[in-house]
């Protein structure tokens, strides 16, 4: 599970840190001339794609992909920012729409809208005609179960963010820092969604009480403390309940073997939070042509319908079908709770805040 791993890793890290990084830039080429014949491709650790299918824009292109990893997602974007004058790429995918605020409020890209946005679903857009990112992917951070424990236990998993703080939930559930995760982010603002701007402290309140861990980020919780999972099997992980993603149980089968008959873990649907991935061309890339013609690539049918098994998300595109293990393993999940990225943007940072002094102190 090396790429699920990664991608459902991601670390808030504060821009202040890194202005040592601002000197980083590529140097090849002129500024926007776009002549070169490689396309910087900047993204978190968890960018995989199929090699047949990066071949082919490439050969239909002419353009050769280069793709550089830079960390987990909340790190990518902060180093993109702090070296967007003189940029380490030409695209950057990785945004997701808890962290898109800070990327556009400093500027990281610039206009484009790639050849098919059309087909892009209505519910992903964002930013009105200036299109300065497109929607990539979306998933749904939930909160996963071990079928097994519940079943071992004769108890009935939780269904809500209400059953959690019940008496027989108690000590149960594993979930990331909210100031240093992106599912612990995601899992945070679902809260909000549900509870209210008022209300959902009260609610942290009750799930402290009624004994939530919180671990660093996604690996740990997901891959030691969750006692569902292969790894967290191996490693003793005795917590039933962790805040982990949608696609969870398809790469649960798709990565053990022998491969179960069904997935060994469940999603608690009245927990799940709607993330959504974006690209865009960066400010001052030195290939804008090259990074046009991959932005383009990335909404085709062929990427769209070949992600979702390399990152284990979803597409966002009309007409893009879902992998049958998608569908026979995990759920789709009907009303995830979302919030406008516009007071993601307002209350991000005072809500992060509050919780980390709320829950960790």
């Amino acid at each position: 599970m090396s790429t699920t791993k990664k991608r459902l890793t991601a670390v808030v890290v504060g821009l202040g840190m890194a202005g040592t990084l601002a000197a980083c830039g590529s140097s090849d080429g002129g500024q926007g001339s776009g002549d070169s014949k490689t396309v910087t491709l900047v993204s978190h650790d968890s960018w995989a794609a199929s090699k047949d299918v990066i071949a082919a824009f490439e050969k239909q292109s002419g353009y050769k992909v280069d793709v550089l990893k830079d960390g987990d997602a909340g790190q990518a974007v902060n180093k993109a920012i702090l070296t967007k004058d003189n940029p380490q790429g030409d695209v950057f995918f990785g945004v997701d729409n808890t962290l898109l605020s800070r990327a556009l409020d400093n500027g990281l890209f610039q206009s484009y809208e790639p050849k098919g946005s059309d087909t892009v679903k209505a519910e992903y857009r964002v930013d009105g005609d200036r299109h300065r990112v497109t929607p990539i992917d979306t998933g749904d951070i939930c909160v996963n179960y071990d079928k097994k424990y519940f079943a071992d236990h004769d108890l009935e998993p939780p269904k809500s963010f209400d059953d959690l703080v019940k008496p027989q939930y108690k000590n149960l559930l594993v979930t990331e820092n909210a100031s240093a995760s992106s599912p612990g982010l995601g899992f945070m603002l679902g809260t909000a969604a549900e509870y209210g701007d008022t209300g959902w402290e009260g609610y942290w309140k009750k799930l402290k009480a009624n004994g939530v861990k919180v671990v660093d980020g996604w690996e740990q919780a997901y891959n030691e403390e969750f006692s569902g999972s292969s790894s967290g099997k191996k490693a003793k992980g005795d917590r039933p309940l962790v805040v982990s993603y949608a696609s969870s149980p398809p790469a649960e089968v798709l990565y053990t073997k022998p491969k179960p008959a069904t997935a060994p873990t469940g999603v608690a649907e009245g927990t799940c939070f709607r993330q959504v991935e974006y690209a865009g061309l960066l400010a001052n890339a030195r290939n804008s042509k090259g990074g046009k013609a991959f932005l383009d690539f990335l909404i085709g049918k062929r990427f769209q319908e070949d992600m979702p098994l390399n990152m284990f998300v979803y597409p966002v595109t009309e007409g893009a079908q879902v992998p049958p293990e998608f569908v026979k393993y995990g759920p789709q999940v009907k009303d995830p709770k979302t919030m406008d990225p516009a007071k993601i943007a307002g209350h991000r940072d005072q809500w992060v805040k509050s919780w980390t002094s709320l829950v960790l102190k």
